[in-house]
């Protein structure tokens, strides 16, 4: 009887339903023939039940992991069932082993390797959900004490390390969170929600449609200011915008992700 041929987009079907190796899945669909559900069966009696309907439950805890190396950094959130094991120190060091192997260049399983046998020994779902990597010629970041928040900033030249933190704190506390680097970076849509808005509370006050539009650009051009990162008091010291402290470096982009806070990629 010829092998089976099996590719890569099987052995990672079975890796999403399984939460194992993708070595331990492609060995468990050559063994089945290439049938997922009997491979799923066949790793489910070998792995003794502990992986069973892992990736139907809902990952909601986690934590946030950055890396710096070799002018790249690289942010990451790996999600897991319960705040016990997110704050379980076997957890903490696979998040920030994900975080170094995603700035070194690593592919998609070897991304998530080191967190295969947390898998098996937690019982939980625990996955990768998401990761981005930059270039750069410098970066901030910040993790908060509870690993749930993290901020990653890019920008064009080194930072001071204190420099660098701070504008990071100032991005995972500010109020309102900055939606862009400058006011032309703060999303299109985030402006035109906001203008709707108040077209709408200026005619419900009474004024005229056409005259609520000119009314409000004001009011909206303050509001894209406040939004913009640069233009922002600085927290720790409002007598400074955020723009004061960076001096002639640019902030070319920057990551605030909170564990959670989005459908997992």
């Amino acid at each position: 009887m010829p092998e089976v041929e099996i590719n890569a987009k099987d052995v990672m079907k079975l890796r999403q339903k399984t939460g194992l190796s993708m070595m331990e899945c492609k060995k468990a669909l050559v063994e089945t023939g290439g049938d997922q559900e009997a491979a799923e069966d066949f790793l489910r009696k070998k792995m003794k039940g502990k992986m069973d309907t892992r990736t139907d439950r809902v990952a909601g805890e986690g934590r946030i992991a950055i890396s710096i190396a070799d002018g790249k950094a690289a942010i990451v959130e790996l999600r897991a069932e319960t705040d016990f094991t997110a704050k379980n120190d076997s957890f903490v060091a696979a998040a920030n082993d994900v975080a170094a192997r995603a700035v070194s260049g690593a592919g998609e399983a070897d991304l998530t390797a080191s967190i295969d046998e947390l898998r098996i020994s937690t019982g939980e779902n625990i996955s990768v959900a998401r990761h981005a990597v930059e270039d750069g010629g410098g970066f901030g970041q910040y993790i908060h004490h509870d690993g749930k928040t993290g901020v990653l900033v890019v920008a064009d030249k080194p930072l001071a390390e204190d420099v660098g933190k701070q504008v990071c704190q100032h991005i995972a506390a500010a109020m309102p969170r900055p939606q862009g680097v400058t006011a032309d970076d703060v999303p299109t849509e985030v402006i035109e929600k906001e203008r709707t808005l108040a077209v709408e509370q200026a005619v419900e006050e009474g004024k005229p449609e056409e005259i609520a539009q000119k009314m409000v650009e004001g009011k909206i051009r303050k509001l894209i200011s406040s939004l913009a990162l640069v233009e922002q008091d600085f927290v720790i010291d409002p007598s400074k915008k955020i723009k004061d402290i960076l001096g002639d470096t640019t902030v070319t982009k920057f990551y605030r992700w909170q564990v959670g806070e989005q459908a997992a990629e």
